[in-house]
């Protein structure tokens, strides 16, 4: 199921995988394979992840639970430590066994390469954000990543794009704004990546226009009538802090959107704004616009709420 050692570094880098990880996931492959039951639960967590390739919201759940209790306490000492490790990069060795399931499903399409690997190398991202937050190697968000490795999540410039209907939920939020989608609607999810440069207007231009013939070329079948957003981003506090000309603003204005503040997400620009959502309030630093946007609104007692937006798309 699993790359050999000697393979597996070309392949760690090829999906973004930072240099710092690859010794110890290379090291940790002989303790994964010498385990009947770990390597039983990976074979689980493959056929889970590859089933229905490509089927909106047809992969298994990632168990997370049976994957902290297979790696947690079984060992002292050294031993023990691996354990942990290993615990932590089960999921990209998950990942790593079904990348040949992935990437036939992108051929298959006609997929071009360069956007299967940019697409995939989001592993790498995801495992940046896990080391700056906790200080060591793993995986933050497994069930993101698998969107990514189930075909319906692409990386298309800028920004992300992923298959998905409006659902219920969604469709009631929206319905604030007007006329929009209802809940059956098929709609293209966007997402904002980081640490990929500058959200500026030209990007995320390019980034649609290139979705618009990608999902035309690639999903002829499939009929998407909004772009739909769900982000911090667009909770309409930012214009009083952010300029009329800033990319962030100028994203915002894209969308028709619906402010929900019965719940307050103010971990959400925390975590992407610094890199760590449980860092204490008092302590956020003033370093940018945004930094002081973020942090001075939750020190003078406010809270930052989920937007969710949409805008209709051609035909495609």
């Amino acid at each position: 199921m699993l790359p050999d050692a000697d393979d597996l570094p070309e392949i760690l880098l090829d999906l973004a995988v930072p240099h710092e990880d690859i010794n110890e996931l290379v090291a940790l492959r002989r303790l994964l394979t010498r385990d009947f039951g770990a390597m039983r639960l990976l074979e689980e967590c493959v056929e889970g992840l590859v089933r229905d390739m490509g089927e909106i919201g047809g992969a298994a759940p990632w168990p997370a639970e049976r994957v902290a209790e297979l790696f947690t306490g079984q060992a002292d000492g050294r031993a023990g430590e691996e354990t942990g490790a290993l615990g932590r990069y089960f999921g990209v060795y998950a990942f790593l066994a079904a990348l040949p399931s992935v990437r036939a499903h992108h051929y298959a399409l006609g997929i071009p390469p360069e956007v299967s690997r940019r697409t995939l190398a989001d592993l790498g991202r995801n495992m940046a954000l896990h080391r700056r937050r906790h200080g060591r190697g793993g995986v933050e968000t497994m069930w993101w990543l698998g969107l990514h490795f189930h075909g319906e999540l692409f990386q298309l410039g800028r920004l992300q794009f992923q298959r998905a209907r409006v659902g219920e939920r969604t469709a009631e939020l929206l319905a604030a704004t007007g006329p929009a989608p209802d809940a059956d609607a098929m709609c293209l999810s966007l997402h904002i990546p980081d640490f990929h440069g500058p959200l500026s207007p030209a990007a995320c231009d390019r980034s649609l226009a290139r979705a618009l013939d990608f999902f035309g070329r690639h999903f002829p079948e499939e009929r998407y009538t909004a772009g739909v957003c769900h982000s911090w981003l667009l909770d309409p506090q930012l214009k009083r802090y952010l300029g009329a000309d800033s990319n962030i603003v100028r994203f915002q204005e894209r969308f028709r959107i619906a402010a929900e503040a019965d719940e307050p997400a103010d971990s959400q620009p925390v975590q992407f704004v610094f890199g760590n959502p449980d860092l204490p309030v008092a302590e956020l630093p003033r370093r940018t616009t945004l930094e002081r946007a973020v942090g001075d609104h939750l020190r003078a007692g406010g809270h930052w709420y989920i937007g969710h937006g949409w805008f209709p798309l051609p035909t495609v």
